[in-house]
């Protein structure tokens, strides 16, 4: 199975060409306001490989704007290669030897995620919980399960900076029994989008 995985959620980005015993990963610092490096790998891969069976995109939560790009790529190359559409959490893609884990993340308006993780399957969250509340959960966990966050957190001691894979996507879009998303895909959101209603004119 060709499969192609996309990952824009956060800081670094990635993806991977994942062919039988193929697989062609690429890495680099993702910067928000600058998305050639991406576009400039995924022609890369394109043009060595060709066009994907299946085509797999990191869901976050994290970067909106990031994940929103990453989405609309595949659903091009969808309809250019006619390839299978999936989407999964990007934290549960994360690159580690424990089975079980637990993922953290700044959710901004003084709040952050909290989500637990086994079997690179969501079992908890994401949930939104103010700082205090979430250090009394992180202090509630046994002591030997991994705390991640894809950004610097130093007020969470435990927390070890560790980014979702692009090449845990790939493997993971190889087994069926997992629950991902289907089109129409749409990143992970923590809250409700919000939504202006603009105001009623009335006549003088």
């Amino acid at each position: 199975m060709k499969i192609l995985a996309l990952e824009l959620s956060t800081a670094r980005g990635s993806l991977t060409w994942l062919d039988g015993e193929v697989e062609d990963g690429h890495e680099w610092p993702n910067d928000r306001k600058n998305s050639a490096p991406f576009f400039e790998n995924l022609n890369a891969v394109t043009k060595k490989f060709g066009g994907p069976e299946t085509i797999i995109v990191g869901l976050g939560p994290g970067s909106y704007a990031g994940t929103r790009i990453a989405i609309s790529a595949a659903i091009g190359l969808q309809l250019s290669s006619d390839a299978r559409l999936i989407g999964f959490p990007s934290i549960c893609a994360i690159q580690c030897d424990a089975r079980q884990y637990c993922a953290i993340g700044d959710a901004r308006r003084k709040s952050f995620f909290f989500a637990c993780i086994r079997g690179h399957e969501l079992v908890e969250g994401p949930t939104l919980f103010s700082q205090s509340e979430l250090q009394a959960k992180l202090e509630s966990l046994e002591p030997g399960i991994p705390i991640f966050s894809s950004e610097s957190l130093p007020q969470f001691e435990r927390t070890m900076v560790r980014y979702p894979s692009a090449l845990v996507l790939a493997r993971l879009a190889r087994e069926p029994h997992r629950s991902f998303s289907l089109p129409p895909l749409e990143p992970i959101y923590l809250r409700e989008p919000h939504i202006t209603i603009p105001k009623v004119k009335t006549e003088a």
